[in-house]
């Protein structure tokens, strides 16, 4: 079935089964020639071996995605884990950020992944953005531009895809477009600021572009998510960018383009007939597939699939061949955390434990619920002892948010609204030592799929302030963007870290372990 090259599926790598759940996907993706997959967790070795697989079944080249916008390690464990991308932006060090993608890359290709699905390209110019935030190299135009630029030649140097996102700039959005389709009520002028990115992309010969599903009236005023949109699509991506790379939609599992009742078929014919090439993350594969093969000589001129297949094939034959290269060596590693720990921002007072060798560890955790859990937590803790100190683990306190369209809540009675989970209630005293011991209040708020926020909850700054006047002496280390920590409750001092990956709680803790 020849429009099944047009088809991206999603691969999940799930604990204790690997990608053994995936095996109908896979059968199903192989028997219809789909285009490739995006691939989503696992080890490095084991991603590895499955790209193996796939690529020695399959009897044309593939093309493996995936989202690692903070380095491979965002998505395979072993692989090299990188700040996010905002802490790179505040650095404003071009040569770091075209090393970042270099890293990014060349790592991704090791493991058979060949096309990376990143930079983002969006602006960071709405604090109430609950999608872009630290996702974003910073607010202004010109440098997010520049670094975009850079980011996409250190990918291309090293021999994978990019793909710059999410055309034509999610930074204005107030919305989850996992969750709903926002709109952006903002005239052409602005929106021809948030197109700087893009243009430097396509500057830097970007290898193809991701769309938003979100509208924009001032470019298309029918409503429609650019996804769907060919005025944005064709008129203004190919037509006025001047863009003959590869279009790809934004995943087809989010309400923004599956809203009102489009339906999955529905959306990947319009996303076809607007100008987009590859269809990424659909879930009834071959449902899909025939669906656009009904479509073609009808709402589907025949030209614009071959077209689209085309483009595929070509990008496919670019990145052809068998992983090569090896992941998460030491000098890479330590390169990651070097900037980790530059990037750190002290965000109110002076944060530190000074001369104590004991610490009380209070964990707020705002970032629970949602449809796929949040990354560790124990990096922060275990690399604090590493480092030297006594930890005395407090507890874990969740935020009271719900996940957005999941079902799935963190405020059944067991947040900070309704008491402390377990009874955990900073108590102060000593733990060891003659310094005795700090609390230290590790305050997990970063920016997530379904969230539907980018700030702190009620619940977790009623935590903060309950903790922080127990113990005025605290030290917040705020895992989020450093914007955030005027919301933190109280006069403590505040670390902030960007994000809660675990390369940031690793750099957050040698940065209180310097006892500076």
């Amino acid at each position: 079935m020849r429009t099944g090259r047009l088809l991206f599926p999603a691969l999940r790598w799930e604990p204790g089964r690997g990608f053994e759940g995936e095996a109908e996907t896979i059968e199903a993706g192989l028997s219809i020639g789909v285009g490739g997959f995006i691939l989503f967790g696992g080890e490095a070795g084991a991603v590895r071996d499955l790209v193996e697989e796939l690529r020695a079944r399959s009897p044309y080249p593939l093309l493996i995605g995936a989202d690692l916008e903070r380095g491979a390690g965002q998505q395979f464990e072993g692989a090299t884990r990188l700040p996010p991308v905002a802490a790179l932006g505040a650095l404003d060090d071009l040569e770091t950020t075209r090393r970042a993608g270099e890293l990014t890359a060349r790592e991704a290709l090791a493991l058979g992944v060949n096309w990376v699905y990143a930079p983002v390209a969006d602006i960071d110019v709405e604090p109430r953005n609950p999608i872009v935030g630290s996702r974003s190299f910073g607010g202004d135009p010109e440098r997010v531009a520049a670094h975009v630029a850079a980011w996409v030649e250190g990918c291309r140097a090293a021999g994978a895809l990019a793909c710059a996102k999410h055309f034509p700039g999610h930074g204005r959005t107030v919305a989850d477009s996992h969750a709903e389709l926002p709109r952006v009520e903002v005239g052409r002028p602005a929106l021809e600021m948030d197109l700087l990115p893009f243009r430097a992309a396509i500057d830097a010969g970007v290898d193809s572009v991701m769309t938003a599903h979100v509208a924009y009236p001032a470019l298309d005023p029918t409503g429609e998510p650019a996804t769907l949109s060919h005025p944005i699509v064709t008129g203004l991506l190919r037509g006025s960018l001047g863009f003959d790379g590869l279009v790809v939609t934004d995943a087809l599992i989010m309400e923004g383009v599956l809203g009102s009742g489009r339906g999955e078929a529905g959306a990947v014919v319009r996303a076809l007939a607007a100008g987009c090439d590859a269809l990424l993350y659909p879930r009834d594969l071959r449902g899909v597939a025939e669906a656009v093969e009904a479509a073609v000589g009808r709402e589907l001129p025949a030209d614009r699939v071959e077209e689209a297949i085309g483009r595929i094939e070509r990008a496919a034959a670019r990145v052809a061949g068998a992983p090569a290269g090896e992941w998460g060596g030491e000098a890479d590693r330590r390169w990651a955390l070097d900037i980790a720990s530059r990037s750190l921002v002290e965000a109110r007072g002076r944060p530190t434990i000074g001369a104590a060798r004991a610490i009380e560890l209070l964990t707020i955790d705002d970032d629970v619920g949602g449809p796929y859990p949040p990354g560790p937590r124990d990096v922060f803790p275990m690399a604090l002892r590493r480092a030297g100190l006594e930890v005395r683990d407090l507890g874990v306190v969740p935020g009271n948010g719900v996940a957005v369209g999941t079902g799935v809540g963190t405020g059944s009675g067991t947040g900070p609204g309704t008491g402390m989970v377990a009874g955990v209630r900073p108590t102060g005293g000593a733990v060891a030592g003659d310094e005795g011991a700090r609390l230290v209040i590790a305050l997990y708020a970063d920016i997530r799929a379904w969230k539907g926020r980018p700030g702190l909850s009620a619940g977790a700054r009623e935590a903060v302030a309950r903790a922080v006047a127990d113990r005025p002496d605290a030290v917040v280390v705020l895992f989020g963007h450093p914007r955030l920590a005027m919301e933190v409750p109280g006069a403590s001092p505040v670390l902030a870290a960007w994000g809660g990956e675990p390369l940031m709680q690793e750099a957050a803790a040698r940065r209180l372990g310097d006892r500076g």
